[in-house]
């Protein structure tokens, strides 16, 4: 199975598809692969002649230097993994040389205000960083379909913007969140979680799901105080915020506007570990 460590020698390959006007299928990601990842590459291989994988922990996207050391780093394991789904992958793993050259920073990004709620607010710095290594791989890989995964749902809204504002020639493509058995949004960082935490954090879905379902019949001040007191409940758990959003702006719901499709979004730690998911509230 190919794994190639610079841009020069993964575009020699992907030359070589372009020019035989094949279509190119690509999914970033961090590493750490799951069956989230897969699925993602299982949609690419089926759309496209060409699968591309993109393994990378881009440091410019974390605002927590402790949480860029911890996050993990399985290369082998995730190779493997891929190898036994399709050994025809294209595995980009490079360096921070290889793709920073030297300068790791970010570009300032202005994502009209997608990018000021939510992670915004809480992760400074962390779209810019977004922005910055997805359009610095989009360049790299040139593909004609760049798959991403709906639970980091702001993040999937910050590259539809990004592709548009810069006028990127690729299609983005939004794929469900894959879910554990207990509900759980499938994540690098539940690798990180105790078995007994990773059970329990079965109440985040729970509690989305119950939101979802109050949000009929409730205004999105008193869905959100519902969440609040649940999570209280459970002293395992620490809510950073949970918000119900409009999906194309990201606004904060303040009324229920007819014909507005709202989605609700929730940070939570538990075992000081931060978990993200949300939930179409339709």
């Amino acid at each position: 199975m190919p794994v190639f460590q610079t841009q020069k020698t993964l575009q020699i390959e992907i030359n070589k598809a372009q020019n035989q006007s094949k279509k190119i299928g690509f999914v970033p990601t961090m590493g750490a692969l799951h069956q989230g990842h897969l699925s993602l590459l299982g949609k690419a291989l089926s759309e496209n002649e060409i699968t591309v994988l993109s393994i990378f922990v881009n440091p410019t996207q974390f605002n927590n230097v402790d949480d860029l050391k911890k996050y993990p780093r399985t290369l082998e394991k995730d190779v493997a993994l891929v190898k036994k789904l399709n050994e025809n992958i294209l595995i980009y793993a490079p360096s921070v040389t290889d793709i920073y050259d030297g300068d790791t920073t970010s570009a300032s990004f202005d994502f009209d205000g997608l990018e000021s709620q939510m992670e915004g607010k809480h992760r400074p710095g962390h779209f810019d960083g977004v922005g910055t290594i997805v359009k610095k791989l989009f360049e790299i890989v040139k593909p004609t379909n760049a798959y991403f995964g709906e639970k980091d749902f702001q993040q999937l809204q910050i590259v539809r913007k990004l592709v548009t504002k810069y006028k990127i020639p690729v299609k983005v493509i939004p794929c469900e969140i894959y879910r554990e058995t207990n509900g759980l949004a499938m994540s690098s960082r539940n690798e990180r979680l105790s078995e007994k935490a990773r059970y329990e954090s079965n109440l985040i879905h729970k509690i989305l799901l119950q939101a979802k379902e109050k949000f009929m019949l409730k205004s999105a001040q008193e869905v959100t105080k519902f969440v609040v007191r649940e999570f209280k409940k459970h002293k395992n758990f620490t809510l950073e915020y949970f918000e119900i959003a409009e999906e194309e702006t990201l606004l904060a719901c303040t009324r229920k506007i007819k014909n507005k499709n709202y989605r609700g979004f929730v940070a939570v730690f538990i075992e000081n570990i931060r978990l993200i998911d949300n939930i179409s509230l339709k």
